[in-house]
């Protein structure tokens, strides 16, 4: 006993992988490795987990094990679960049934592997064991089987984990919010306000990041000021995470003043904070203001900047065309480049109309181009209607085995703005024979506490009588103006007036109808919108703002577009 006490102080002085390897080979040398299962589950553990451990060595010890004990699996596993690949952790998982009776904390490192595997069977085989173990009760274990299956994209399971759990605490709320959907986000959070756990157990830090996320997603930006003030309530928006959280939400809902306002109230700006406003400016398109708020990082902040800091910098340069800004950036970076910020340059010469440059970065590049990148260049080929670099393009992704509908519908628009219309039939066939489906463009916006979503021609709306017929008020008034429609990108050889009603019930200009019918004169209409917003529809939106005096704010997959007077905050540059 006392030697035992002795080794395990030892043990806890140990600060080096070389005093653990020492402290191994004396238990070896003096019999005690097979004598002492305490003390070698430790030291195994110690192995695994610890800043200057070396888990291919913990691996070893178990292997030597003669008889290893539930701890001895315990500590490797617990090891493997935080490793860069935690697929070793299921099959040793395995091992241990066939040899030992696995515990709680054998089903939660495993649960935590499937986890970051996103393996939708170990979850469910250790859900099972779980059962069957009697632990149903343990609420950490339910937790983190609950965020198995969400991450797994088995919300339904999920919920259902959590339905079933006796007991629930704030962290296993905050497991559930995490993980869901935005709509089944926001109502569990709903919930939780209204029944926190128990009365000394209310929605914490965690909870309220969790939520402004999914308004974030959403574009919900009445829900995300409720959560706001909710958070203002328990005096949690102190929390450096509420404040980047609100940062980010307000951001992508499309009120920039209060998400940089928020930016500039923080005593303690962390790197997240200066990553989020300096994304905030670039998203919107105020790359001179990105480009400044870099700098003062730059000069008045210890913060580093990071691979973040940098992507955020070059969208910015990109969504304002400052090309020489960019490329500036780009060769003065601090930390290495990646795939991305490759990516965003190649962007930022092709929104330029630098083809033969963005095909050479693309080319010479130190990495293996993805299909993004390709696509990428395939947009800015589409853009400035060069059919030569579009089919060569084409070329590369089709050797590289891509096959999304994005690729098809680019070199089809490419084809339609040259009037090339067998080019765009052969186009489409290839998509019949292929199966290849054209993602459906929908939009949607928040009004009266509910999400209204649309489609191209929808009818669904229980209102769609009122906006059907704005729709026709709009078309009339801002042809008054001098709106012509755009239907270059139409893909169809048809007639010119078949082309402009195959535009004119895009779902974003339903949206739009809807907004103008349902909110005040004074307010912004917000819409968010899937794809990427049609030449045609951003034209008349700038007519439209100008013929009712309204602000017009359209998020789209790359960005937020700002309508006011009959002009845009991207200066036609998108």
């Amino acid at each position: 006993m006392a030697q035992q006490q002795q080794l395990d102080s030892i043990l806890h002085r140990c600060s080096s992988l070389s005093h653990l390897k020492q402290l191994h080979a004396q238990l070896v040398a003096g019999g005690l490795f097979q004598l002492l299962p305490t003390i070698r589950s430790k030291l195994t553990e110690l192995f695994a987990v610890s800043s200057f451990g070396d888990l291919p060595h913990a691996t070893n010890m178990l292997r030597l094990t003669l008889s290893p004990t539930t701890n001895d699996f315990n500590a490797l596993l617990r090891g493997l679960s935080l490793s860069p690949d935690p697929s070793p952790a299921l099959s040793l998982y395995s091992h241990l049934l066939l040899s030992s009776r696995p515990d709680a904390l054998s089903l939660s490192f495993t649960l935590k592997s499937a986890a970051r595997l996103s393996s939708l069977s170990a979850a469910s085989h250790i859900h099972s064991h779980l059962l069957r173990l009697g632990l149903s009760a343990d609420v950490r274990l339910l937790t983190t089987l609950i965020d198995a299956y969400a991450k797994s994209s088995r919300s339904d399971l999920a919920l259902l984990a959590f339905d079933e759990m006796p007991l629930r605490d704030i962290a296993t709320w905050n497991a559930l919010l995490a993980s869901l959907l935005p709509h089944h986000s926001l109502s569990l959070f709903h919930r939780l306000r209204h029944n926190p756990p128990s009365p000394r157990e209310s929605p914490d830090a965690v909870t309220v990041v969790a939520a402004l996320s999914a308004c974030a997603q959403l574009g919900a930006l009445d829900e995300g000021a409720s959560v706001h003030a909710f958070s203002r309530s328990l005096r949690l928006d102190a929390d450096t995470r509420v404040r980047n959280a609100l940062i980010d939400m307000y951001a992508k809902c499309g009120d920039i003043s209060r998400a940089l306002s928020i930016f500039r109230t923080l005593d303690s700006k962390t790197l997240v904070s200066w990553n989020a406003a300096i994304m905030t400016l670039a998203l919107h398109g105020c790359g001179r203001d990105a480009l400044q708020l870099f700098d003062e990082m730059l000069r008045s902040s210890p913060v580093e900047p990071d691979a973040v800091t940098y992507l955020a910098v070059l969208c910015g340069c990109t969504h304002a065309g400052l090309v020489d800004d960019g490329l500036r950036i780009f060769r003065s970076m601090r930390v290495p480049r990646t795939l991305k910020h490759y990516g965003t340059v190649v962007d930022l010469l092709g929104r330029a109309g630098r083809l033969s440059e963005a095909y050479g970065m693309v080319a010479t590049m130190p990495f293996t181009p993805d299909a993004v990148l390709y696509q990428t260049l395939l947009g800015a080929c589409k853009t400035y209607g060069d059919d030569t670099m579009a089919e060569l393009v084409s070329e590369k992704l089709q050797e590289m085995g891509s096959n999304g509908c994005g690729e098809y519908v680019l070199l089809s628009n490419v084809y339609a703005s040259k009037a090339r219309w067998v080019d765009v039939g052969r186009v489409r066939d290839a998509m019949r024979k292929g199966d290849v489906r054209k993602v459906p463009g929908f939009s949607y916006m928040e009004f009266g506490g509910t999400v209204h979503r649309f489609v191209t021609g929808d009818r669904g709306h229980l209102r769609w009588r009122e906006i059907y017929g704005k729709l026709e008020e709009m078309g009339a008034r801002i042809k008054l103006l001098g709106y012509v429609a755009d239907t270059r990108n139409v893909l169809h050889d048809i007639e010119e007036e078949e082309k402009e009603n195959a535009l004119n019930h895009h779902s974003e200009k339903l949206a739009m109808a809807f907004g103008l019918i349902s909110i005040p004169q004074g307010y912004p209409i917000r819409v968010n919108k899937n794809l990427r917003i049609c030449g045609d529809c951003h034209s008349l939106a700038k007519f439209v703002s100008k013929a009712y005096d309204r602000v017009i704010i359209i998020r789209d997959r790359a960005r937020f577009h700002h309508f006011e007077g009959g002009n845009c905050s991207c200066r036609d540059y998108w």
